[in-house]
């Protein structure tokens, strides 16, 4: 994942590439397994074997060095809060944090392999579901943990209530919203349709927990709608991406996606859809939302040090525009790279000068100190 040492991103579409070629495979393997005398649902197994080999395997072959840099760092993150979090650390766990379909599907292949002896069919699809609730409200309130949990080991070493404890507290709603979704599943059939209190307690617990979230998304991830923002309405001071349109979806799509949980709701209380139909098209949305969370998160922390991290280059934001490559990297090495953003100000007023004067644009030296 680190763009100097590991991968590239030509690397990380070969690996996609082949990845996706065993993906069909498997597919393939499954939808005529008939014809091939092997058991359907051991080839889905047979793939996750493969892919998790790939990862722990303890040579140094295969991008070991990206291999062995993610399991760090996850396992940082599975161990927290036993650990100082540097900033990979902190930015994994959040990209865990919207893979929470992730570990509740763990659960599910787990128990669905040791409970079906047939593997050539599938036995009851809510069996698993219905029998092992509690363990399925436990692995998804595992990446809230993680960031939880990080958060007290920052307030630990820096003293710091805000933002660590605040923070902390965020992540705590989501404990709420995750069980109380699964005491309404719990108890749907001892109320009639609207009476259940855990499905008005699931839904004003996820409305705090998004309304929280978006908001720390918007002020304090990404340093937005800041009252100094000049020409830049809405957003920041300094900007690295070139379009202020990208920023504005930015913003409306975090939005949107923060209460999928919503269209979740409506759609499945209402019998229009089924809670797993809604969960396929939601988990891949979350997804992306983080995708594009990522690009103004790391381009905030880049510019302003929000979290107060060292400034490392393990995980780097990419510019929509080439040009600003080098401002990036500068951005990420140099003392003055990562500042407040008063200072950067004036640093980057006097470089712009600087520039112009070796192009021969300045008149006298005098101009660069106007």
């Amino acid at each position: 994942m680190d763009p100097r040492n590991h991968l590239s991103e030509q690397h990380i579409i070969e690996m996609a590439a082949i990845f996706g070629v065993l993906w069909s495979i498997s597919v393939l393997s499954f939808l005529y397994s008939d014809r091939l005398g092997v058991p359907a649902y051991a080839n889905p197994l047979a793939l996750l074997i493969l892919m998790v080999l790939f990862v722990v395997n303890p040579t140094k072959t295969f991008r070991h060095e990206a291999r062995f840099w993610t399991l760090r760092v996850l396992g940082k993150a599975f161990m927290a809060p036993l650990f100082y979090v540097s900033f990979a650390d902190f930015w994994v766990a959040d990209q865990l944090n919207s893979l929470t379909t992730l570990f509740t599907d763990t659960q599910y292949l787990i128990c669905f392999y040791l409970t079906n002896p047939n593997w050539s069919v599938g036995a009851d699809s809510n069996y698993c579901v219905v029998n092992f609730l509690g363990i399925r409200t436990f692995m998804a309130c595992l990446p809230p943990w993680f960031r939880f949990a990080q958060c007290l080991r920052r307030y630990r070493d820096t003293k710091e209530t805000f933002p660590h404890i605040i923070n902390a507290v965020k992540y705590s709603t989501s404990f709420f919203a995750i069980i109380f979704s699964s005491l309404s599943k719990v108890y749907a059939n001892e109320y009639a349709s609207g009476e259940n209190p855990f499905l008005y307690l699931w839904i004003v617990s996820s409305l705090i927990s998004s309304c929280y979230a978006y908001t720390w998304d918007i002020k304090l991830d990404w340093g937005l709608f800041d009252a100094k923002a000049g020409d830049n309405k809405f957003l920041r001071e300094e900007i690295v991406y070139s379009s202020t349109w990208f920023y504005y979806f930015g913003i409306l799509e975090d939005f949107v996606l923060r209460f999928g949980w919503a269209f979740l709701i409506s759609m499945t209380e209402m019998g229009y859809a089924l809670e797993n139909n809604m969960i396929t098209i939601l988990a891949p949305l979350e997804v992306f939302r983080r995708f594009m969370w990522n690009f103004f998160r790391l381009e905030n922390e880049h510019l302003n040090n929000c979290g107060k991290f060292r400034a490392v280059r393990d995980i780097s934001v990419a510019p929509l525009d080439t040009s600003d490559q080098t401002l990036i990297v500068r951005m990420m090495d140099e003392e003055d790279g990562v500042s407040n953003r008063r200072k950067r100000k004036n640093i980057s007023k006097r470089k712009e000068l600087e520039a112009k004067f070796m192009l021969g644009e300045g008149e006298s030296t005098d101009d660069m100190d106007a």
